[in-house]
This record gives structure tokens, sequence and C-alpha cells, in this order.
């Protein structure tokens, strides 16, 4: 079984920064790509950020040129560094990971409130 932990989310001012992490423990081969999603009140989940095995990372228009989508296979760990945050930014971010032999696993989700 394999499960995905987050961290990192919190209150924050506008224009401040955070960083979430996403850790995965369990019997875990191969990692294709690792996602942040995020869900804001009443609106649909929406892509954040992809990163793929081979470094390859794309950024929904939203968020491109504030956030970065970085992964570290060792650990297994996929981060989300989020600088200039934007009151829109609120939102339960979910990370997501899809790894070989199992298909996608999901986060429980970390809460990121930008707010003065």
């Amino acid at each position: 079984q394999v499960q995905l932990v987050e961290s990192g989310g919190g209150l924050v001012q506008p224009g401040g920064s955070l960083r979430l992490s996403c850790a995965a423990s369990g019997s875990i081969g191969r990692i294709y790509t690792m996602d942040w999603y995020r869900q804001a009140p009443e609106k649909q989940r929406e892509l954040v950020a992809t990163i793929t095995s081979g470094l390859r990372t794309n950024y929904a228009d939203s968020v491109k040129g504030r956030f970065t989508i970085s992964r570290d296979n060792a650990k297994n760990t996929v981060y989300l560094q989020m600088n200039s945050l934007k009151p829109e930014d609120t939102a339960v971010y979910y990370c997501c990971m899809t790894i070989v032999g199992l298909g996608e696993a999901w986060g429980q989700g970390t809460q990121v409130t930008v707010s003065s």
C-alpha cells in the first residue's frame, strides 16, 4: 500500500512564499509523473504543475513564473515552491503520483490560505 503525505501548507500574507512537500511511502516502484492540484471552495480541482520522470515541467498559466515544481527521486518526494502568493491561490493543494504497477496515488491535501 502506498501513502502520500503532504506538508508545508498554512497561512501567508499576499506576496509571501510557501514550500509544499509530498512524500510517498510504502511499496513503491518507479514513479512517472508527479503533480500538484488545487481545489478552491466551490470550484473544480485544477492541475497546477506537473513534473515527469525526465524532469519536464508544465504549469497552469495562473502560476507560471511564480511556482516551481521539483522532485527528489531518492526520497520519492515532490515539492512545490510558491512565491508571490495571491489571495486567489487560496485552496487545498493535493499531490498526485503516477506509479508503475499501481496507477495514481493521491495525498490527503494541505490547506494554503493567502490573506492579510
